[in-house]
Protein backbone atom coordinates (compact mmCIF):
# COMPACT_ATOMS: atom_id res chain seq x y z
CA UNK A 1 0.00 0.00 0.00
CA UNK A 2 1.38 3.36 -1.06
CA UNK A 3 0.86 6.30 1.27
CA UNK A 4 -0.42 9.11 -0.94
CA UNK A 5 -0.57 12.85 -0.36
CA UNK A 6 -3.94 14.42 -1.04
CA UNK A 7 -5.60 17.81 -0.84
CA UNK A 8 -9.26 18.75 -0.81
CA UNK A 9 -10.36 21.63 -3.04
CA UNK A 10 -14.05 22.44 -3.46
CA UNK A 11 -16.64 25.03 -2.47
CA UNK A 12 -17.02 25.52 1.26
CA UNK A 13 -20.83 25.56 1.34
CA UNK A 14 -21.30 21.84 0.66
CA UNK A 15 -17.94 20.57 1.88
CA UNK A 16 -19.14 19.16 5.21
CA UNK A 17 -22.04 17.35 3.51
CA UNK A 18 -19.82 15.68 0.92
CA UNK A 19 -16.91 14.99 3.27
CA UNK A 20 -18.41 14.39 6.74
CA UNK A 21 -16.26 13.25 9.65
CA UNK A 22 -16.53 9.52 8.92
CA UNK A 23 -15.48 10.02 5.30
CA UNK A 24 -12.54 12.21 6.32
CA UNK A 25 -11.48 9.51 8.79
CA UNK A 26 -11.50 6.91 6.01
CA UNK A 27 -9.40 9.20 3.83
CA UNK A 28 -6.92 9.76 6.66
CA UNK A 29 -6.38 6.01 6.92
CA UNK A 30 -5.18 5.97 3.33
CA UNK A 31 -3.52 9.31 2.66
CA UNK A 32 -1.70 12.21 4.22
CA UNK A 33 -4.11 15.09 3.74
CA UNK A 34 -2.64 18.56 3.37
CA UNK A 35 -4.61 21.08 5.43
CA UNK A 36 -6.50 23.29 5.33
CA UNK A 37 -8.99 22.40 2.58
CA UNK A 38 -9.24 25.11 -0.04
CA UNK A 39 -11.75 26.60 -2.43
CA UNK A 40 -10.83 26.97 -6.10
CA UNK A 41 -10.34 30.70 -5.51
CA UNK A 42 -7.97 30.09 -2.60
CA UNK A 43 -6.04 27.58 -4.68
CA UNK A 44 -5.64 30.10 -7.48
CA UNK A 45 -4.17 32.56 -4.96
CA UNK A 46 -1.66 29.98 -3.63
CA UNK A 47 0.47 28.64 -6.50
CA UNK A 48 2.36 26.22 -4.25
CA UNK A 49 -0.69 24.58 -2.68
CA UNK A 50 -0.51 21.45 -4.87
CA UNK A 51 3.28 21.24 -5.19
CA UNK A 52 3.63 17.95 -3.29
CA UNK A 53 0.14 16.54 -3.90
CA UNK A 54 -0.50 13.20 -5.61
CA UNK A 55 -4.29 13.22 -5.51
CA UNK A 56 -6.75 16.09 -5.79
CA UNK A 57 -10.00 15.47 -3.90
CA UNK A 58 -12.84 17.62 -5.17
CA UNK A 59 -16.58 18.15 -5.31
CA UNK A 60 -18.83 21.02 -6.36
CA UNK A 61 -16.74 24.08 -7.14
CA UNK A 62 -13.74 22.04 -8.24
CA UNK A 63 -10.85 23.78 -10.00
CA UNK A 64 -10.27 23.23 -13.70
CA UNK A 65 -7.34 20.86 -14.20
CA UNK A 66 -5.66 22.86 -16.96
CA UNK A 67 -2.05 23.39 -18.01
CA UNK A 68 -1.51 26.16 -15.47
CA UNK A 69 -2.70 24.02 -12.56
CA UNK A 70 -0.68 21.03 -13.75
CA UNK A 71 2.49 23.10 -13.98
CA UNK A 72 2.09 23.90 -10.29
CA UNK A 73 1.32 20.27 -9.39
CA UNK A 74 4.18 18.17 -10.78
CA UNK A 75 3.26 15.06 -8.74
CA UNK A 76 -0.47 15.12 -9.42
CA UNK A 77 -1.70 11.86 -10.94
CA UNK A 78 -5.38 11.56 -10.03
CA UNK A 79 -8.49 13.68 -9.48
CA UNK A 80 -11.23 12.09 -7.39
CA UNK A 81 -14.40 14.10 -7.90
CA UNK A 82 -17.17 13.71 -5.32
CA UNK A 83 -19.87 15.04 -7.64
CA UNK A 84 -21.31 14.15 -11.03
CA UNK A 85 -19.88 15.21 -14.36
CA UNK A 86 -16.14 15.78 -14.76
CA UNK A 87 -16.63 17.43 -18.15
CA UNK A 88 -16.07 20.95 -16.79
CA UNK A 89 -12.86 20.15 -14.90
CA UNK A 90 -10.89 17.88 -17.25
CA UNK A 91 -8.95 19.45 -20.12
CA UNK A 92 -6.81 18.25 -23.01
CA UNK A 93 -3.76 19.06 -20.89
CA UNK A 94 -5.00 16.76 -18.13
CA UNK A 95 -5.65 13.89 -20.53
CA UNK A 96 -2.23 14.35 -22.18
CA UNK A 97 -0.58 14.23 -18.78
CA UNK A 98 -2.34 10.93 -18.07
CA UNK A 99 -4.27 12.26 -15.08
CA UNK A 100 -6.75 9.65 -13.90
CA UNK A 101 -10.19 10.89 -12.93
CA UNK A 102 -13.00 9.37 -10.90
CA UNK A 103 -16.58 10.60 -10.85
CA UNK A 104 -19.07 9.92 -8.07
CA UNK A 105 -21.94 10.10 -10.56
CA UNK A 106 -23.10 6.60 -9.64
CA UNK A 107 -23.59 7.65 -6.00
CA UNK A 108 -25.51 10.70 -7.18
CA UNK A 109 -27.60 8.53 -9.51
CA UNK A 110 -29.46 6.78 -6.70
CA UNK A 111 -31.37 9.79 -5.30
CA UNK A 112 -32.13 10.95 -8.86
CA UNK A 113 -33.54 7.53 -9.72
CA UNK A 114 -35.53 7.43 -6.49
CA UNK A 115 -37.17 10.81 -7.08
CA UNK A 116 -37.81 10.10 -10.75
CA UNK A 117 -39.42 6.73 -10.08
CA UNK A 118 -41.65 8.35 -7.45
CA UNK A 119 -42.70 11.06 -9.92
CA UNK A 120 -43.43 8.42 -12.56
CA UNK A 121 -45.71 6.46 -10.22
CA UNK A 122 -47.57 9.63 -9.24
CA UNK A 123 -47.90 10.62 -12.89
CA UNK A 124 -49.26 7.24 -13.97
CA UNK A 125 -51.87 7.56 -11.21
CA UNK A 126 -52.95 10.94 -12.57
CA UNK A 127 -52.07 12.72 -9.34
CA UNK A 128 -50.79 15.93 -10.96
CA UNK A 129 -53.83 16.28 -13.25
CA UNK A 130 -56.18 15.56 -10.34
CA UNK A 131 -54.46 18.25 -8.27
CA UNK A 132 -55.10 20.85 -10.97
CA UNK A 133 -58.78 19.93 -11.28
CA UNK A 134 -59.17 19.84 -7.49
CA UNK A 135 -57.81 23.38 -7.19
CA UNK A 136 -60.43 24.61 -9.63
CA UNK A 137 -63.46 22.56 -8.57
CA UNK A 138 -62.76 22.23 -4.82
CA UNK A 139 -64.70 18.95 -4.91
CA UNK A 140 -63.67 15.33 -4.42
CA UNK A 141 -65.24 14.59 -7.79
CA UNK A 142 -61.89 15.77 -9.18
CA UNK A 143 -60.68 12.24 -8.43
CA UNK A 144 -62.31 11.20 -11.72
CA UNK A 145 -59.17 12.24 -13.61
CA UNK A 146 -56.95 9.97 -11.53
CA UNK A 147 -56.12 6.50 -12.79
CA UNK A 148 -54.36 3.26 -11.98
CA UNK A 149 -50.71 2.51 -12.56
CA UNK A 150 -51.11 -1.02 -13.88
CA UNK A 151 -50.34 -1.42 -17.61
CA UNK A 152 -49.38 2.26 -18.01
CA UNK A 153 -46.60 2.74 -20.55
CA UNK A 154 -43.52 4.58 -19.32
CA UNK A 155 -40.86 5.75 -21.77
CA UNK A 156 -37.25 6.30 -20.71
CA UNK A 157 -35.10 8.42 -22.99
CA UNK A 158 -31.68 6.78 -22.50
CA UNK A 159 -30.67 3.75 -20.46
CA UNK A 160 -27.53 5.06 -18.84
CA UNK A 161 -26.72 4.84 -15.15
CA UNK A 162 -29.87 6.64 -14.02
CA UNK A 163 -32.20 5.28 -16.69
CA UNK A 164 -31.29 1.72 -15.73
CA UNK A 165 -31.86 2.42 -12.04
CA UNK A 166 -35.26 3.95 -12.77
CA UNK A 167 -36.23 0.87 -14.78
CA UNK A 168 -35.16 -1.36 -11.90
CA UNK A 169 -37.17 0.69 -9.39
CA UNK A 170 -40.28 0.40 -11.54
CA UNK A 171 -40.24 -3.40 -11.36
CA UNK A 172 -43.33 -4.65 -9.59
CA UNK A 173 -45.32 -1.44 -10.08
CA UNK A 174 -47.29 -2.88 -12.98
CA UNK A 175 -46.05 -0.36 -15.57
CA UNK A 176 -44.71 -1.36 -18.97
CA UNK A 177 -41.33 0.27 -19.67
CA UNK A 178 -40.08 1.17 -23.13
CA UNK A 179 -36.83 3.01 -23.88
CA UNK A 180 -35.10 4.86 -26.68
CA UNK A 181 -31.32 4.61 -26.61
CA UNK A 182 -29.17 3.98 -29.71
CA UNK A 183 -26.31 2.76 -27.50
CA UNK A 184 -28.27 0.29 -25.35
CA UNK A 185 -27.87 -3.38 -26.17
CA UNK A 186 -30.74 -5.80 -26.58
CA UNK A 187 -29.21 -7.82 -23.74
CA UNK A 188 -29.24 -4.86 -21.34
CA UNK A 189 -32.84 -4.04 -22.22
CA UNK A 190 -33.96 -7.65 -21.85
CA UNK A 191 -32.31 -7.91 -18.42
CA UNK A 192 -34.25 -4.83 -17.31
CA UNK A 193 -37.52 -6.01 -18.84
CA UNK A 194 -37.49 -3.00 -21.16
CA UNK A 195 -38.59 -2.84 -24.80
CA UNK A 196 -36.28 -0.81 -27.06
CA UNK A 197 -38.09 1.49 -29.51
CA UNK A 198 -37.33 4.56 -31.60
CA UNK A 199 -37.62 8.00 -30.02
CA UNK A 200 -40.66 8.75 -32.18
CA UNK A 201 -42.43 5.54 -31.15
CA UNK A 202 -41.65 6.25 -27.51
CA UNK A 203 -43.39 9.64 -27.68
CA UNK A 204 -46.30 8.06 -29.55
CA UNK A 205 -46.90 5.38 -26.93
CA UNK A 206 -45.68 6.52 -23.52
CA UNK A 207 -48.12 8.03 -21.04
CA UNK A 208 -45.11 9.19 -19.03
CA UNK A 209 -41.81 10.17 -20.66
CA UNK A 210 -38.73 10.57 -18.46
CA UNK A 211 -35.50 12.09 -19.81
CA UNK A 212 -32.12 10.64 -18.85
CA UNK A 213 -29.90 11.52 -21.81
CA UNK A 214 -26.61 13.43 -21.46
CA UNK A 215 -26.44 17.00 -22.73
CA UNK A 216 -24.24 16.89 -25.82
CA UNK A 217 -24.21 18.94 -29.03
CA UNK A 218 -26.22 16.13 -30.62
CA UNK A 219 -28.86 16.07 -27.86
CA UNK A 220 -29.29 19.81 -27.20
CA UNK A 221 -32.89 20.74 -27.97
CA UNK A 222 -33.67 17.19 -29.09
CA UNK A 223 -37.11 17.27 -27.47
CA UNK A 224 -38.94 19.68 -29.74
CA UNK A 225 -42.45 20.43 -30.94
CA UNK A 226 -42.71 17.43 -33.26
CA UNK A 227 -42.01 14.94 -30.48
CA UNK A 228 -44.07 16.79 -27.87
CA UNK A 229 -47.12 16.88 -30.15
CA UNK A 230 -46.93 13.09 -30.46
CA UNK A 231 -47.58 12.59 -26.74
CA UNK A 232 -50.85 10.80 -25.91
CA UNK A 233 -53.77 12.60 -24.31
CA UNK A 234 -53.01 13.34 -20.64
CA UNK A 235 -49.33 12.38 -20.88
CA UNK A 236 -46.59 13.66 -18.58
CA UNK A 237 -43.02 14.74 -19.41
CA UNK A 238 -40.42 14.46 -16.62
CA UNK A 239 -36.96 15.99 -16.81
CA UNK A 240 -34.44 15.32 -14.05
CA UNK A 241 -31.52 15.22 -16.51
CA UNK A 242 -30.47 18.45 -18.23
CA UNK A 243 -32.68 21.39 -19.10
CA UNK A 244 -31.00 21.89 -22.47
CA UNK A 245 -32.42 18.62 -23.78
CA UNK A 246 -35.77 20.37 -24.30
CA UNK A 247 -36.53 23.16 -26.76
CA UNK A 248 -38.25 25.31 -24.13
CA UNK A 249 -39.94 27.66 -26.61
CA UNK A 250 -41.51 24.63 -28.27
CA UNK A 251 -42.47 23.17 -24.89
CA UNK A 252 -44.23 26.36 -23.84
CA UNK A 253 -46.07 26.55 -27.15
CA UNK A 254 -47.27 22.95 -26.99
CA UNK A 255 -48.28 23.17 -23.32
CA UNK A 256 -50.30 26.30 -23.99
CA UNK A 257 -52.22 24.49 -26.74
CA UNK A 258 -52.52 21.22 -24.87
CA UNK A 259 -53.67 21.70 -21.31
CA UNK A 260 -54.00 17.92 -21.00
CA UNK A 261 -50.21 17.51 -20.90
CA UNK A 262 -48.10 17.93 -17.76
CA UNK A 263 -44.40 18.83 -17.51
CA UNK A 264 -42.48 18.10 -14.30
CA UNK A 265 -39.19 19.98 -14.64
CA UNK A 266 -36.46 19.67 -12.03
CA UNK A 267 -34.00 21.21 -14.49
CA UNK A 268 -34.38 23.99 -17.04
CA UNK A 269 -32.15 25.51 -19.71
CA UNK A 270 -31.44 28.43 -17.38
CA UNK A 271 -31.63 27.81 -13.64
CA UNK A 272 -33.77 29.38 -12.44
CA UNK A 273 -35.82 30.31 -15.50
CA UNK A 274 -36.00 34.03 -16.26
CA UNK A 275 -38.45 35.91 -14.07
CA UNK A 276 -40.75 36.45 -17.06
CA UNK A 277 -40.55 32.86 -18.30
CA UNK A 278 -43.99 31.36 -19.03
CA UNK A 279 -42.82 28.22 -17.23
CA UNK A 280 -43.59 29.96 -13.93
CA UNK A 281 -47.17 30.69 -14.95
CA UNK A 282 -48.35 27.64 -16.89
CA UNK A 283 -50.68 25.60 -14.70
CA UNK A 284 -49.58 22.33 -16.31
CA UNK A 285 -45.92 22.87 -15.39
CA UNK A 286 -44.43 22.00 -12.01
CA UNK A 287 -40.95 23.38 -11.36
CA UNK A 288 -38.53 22.19 -8.68
CA UNK A 289 -35.11 23.78 -8.06
CA UNK A 290 -32.78 20.97 -9.21
CA UNK A 291 -33.40 18.82 -6.15
CA UNK A 292 -33.37 15.34 -7.70
CA UNK A 293 -29.66 14.85 -7.06
CA UNK A 294 -27.93 14.34 -3.74
CA UNK A 295 -29.06 16.80 -1.10
CA UNK A 296 -27.83 17.36 2.46
CA UNK A 297 -26.56 14.25 4.21
CA UNK A 298 -27.13 12.13 1.08
CA UNK A 299 -24.09 13.84 -0.43
CA UNK A 300 -21.88 11.88 1.97
CA UNK A 301 -22.34 8.84 -0.28
CA UNK A 302 -20.30 10.62 -2.94
CA UNK A 303 -17.52 11.37 -0.49
CA UNK A 304 -17.57 7.74 0.65
CA UNK A 305 -17.18 6.61 -2.96
CA UNK A 306 -14.15 8.88 -3.34
CA UNK A 307 -12.62 7.57 -0.10
CA UNK A 308 -12.97 4.00 -1.35
CA UNK A 309 -11.46 4.86 -4.73
CA UNK A 310 -8.55 6.56 -2.94
CA UNK A 311 -7.96 3.34 -1.01
CA UNK A 312 -8.00 1.32 -4.22
CA UNK A 313 -5.58 3.74 -5.85
CA UNK A 314 -3.17 3.48 -2.94
CA UNK A 315 -3.29 -0.33 -3.08
CA UNK A 316 -2.78 -0.48 -6.83
CA UNK A 317 -6.26 -1.91 -7.47
CA UNK A 318 -8.44 -1.07 -10.49
CA UNK A 319 -10.62 1.98 -9.95
CA UNK A 320 -14.30 1.14 -10.12
CA UNK A 321 -15.56 4.58 -11.13
CA UNK A 322 -12.81 5.85 -13.40
CA UNK A 323 -13.84 8.00 -16.36
CA UNK A 324 -11.82 7.77 -19.56
CA UNK A 325 -11.57 10.45 -22.22
CA UNK A 326 -13.49 8.29 -24.71
CA UNK A 327 -16.25 7.50 -22.24
CA UNK A 328 -16.62 11.16 -21.27
CA UNK A 329 -17.61 12.00 -24.84
CA UNK A 330 -20.87 10.09 -24.29
CA UNK A 331 -21.55 11.23 -20.73
CA UNK A 332 -23.35 14.20 -19.23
Amino acid sequence: MERLTARLVMEERRRSDVYPADVLAAIDRTADVVLPPLTAEQLAADPEALRGVDVLLTGWGAPVVDAALLERAPRLRAVLHAAGSVRQIMTDAAWRRGIRVVSAASANAEPVAAMTAAQIVLATRGVHAARRVYLVERDRAAARVASGTRSSVVGLVALGEIGRRVAERLRGTGVRVIAADPFASAETAAALGVELVSLEELFDRAEVVSLHAPLLPSTTGMIGAELLERMPQGATLINTARGGLIDEDALVSVLRRRGDLTALLDVTATEPPAADSPLWELTNVELTPHVAGSMGADRGAMGALVAEELRRLSEGLPLEHEVTEDALALMA
